[in-house]
């Protein structure tokens, strides 16, 4: 008797802004139907265990929210990104505590197998529309560096459509919280 396998496809994630860029074996690839704007932050003020703040150069804690990509409904319109085998969902939802994980395969062409992608959460969305609100230089260069490690037309297709607006980038430094 031959015993039958069935091969089964791994979860993904699609990466659209630092998971691009911070894990190795990924695949470029497109989802459909969004745009990607500056839309989650979190709040500069608070503490919170096993989470981080940022203070300036100068060692100051700013009152600020500081800004994260997001992804917003945009019929016609396409976002670049990764996708990768997603192992550990559990500690990458810990991770990306102000996201809320979405089931988007349908809206990823030619992936083989389910795809999760990280979208704002309520709460990091309304944060993101309060108070005073900056970019982190660091964050943004590292997201930058990881597209154009993906070559020169994955990194012009994520300048394309990354629009900062009116939002200033500050020269900020991360603290981890234990």
């Amino acid at each position: 008797m031959t015993a039958w396998r069935q091969s089964v496809a791994p979860d993904l994630v699609f990466g659209y802004g630092s998971l691009a860029g911070s894990v190795p074996g990924v695949t470029p690839a497109n989802l459909a139907g969004h745009r990607r704007t500056w839309g989650v932050a979190m709040d500069n003020t608070q503490d919170i265990p096993a989470y981080k703040h940022y203070r300036t150069p100068d060692g100051q804690r700013p009152a600020v929210r500081v800004a994260f990509l997001d992804l917003e409904e945009d019929p016609g319109t396409a976002v670049n990104g990764v996708c990768f085998p997603a192992s550990g969902l559990e500690e990458l939802d810990a991770r990306e505590r102000n996201y809320v994980r979405r089931d988007v395969s349908d809206l990823v062409q030619g992936a083989a197998g389910r795809v999760w992608a990280y979208f704002g959460s309520p709460e990091g969305r309304r944060r993101r529309s309060e108070g005073e609100v900056v970019v982190c230089r660091e964050y943004l260069e590292g997201v930058e560096g990881g597209f154009r490690r993906l070559g020169p037309r994955e990194h012009q297709a994520f300048l394309d459509s990354t629009d900062l607006g009116a939002l200033p980038v500050w020269d900020l430094v991360r603290v981890d919280h234990r």
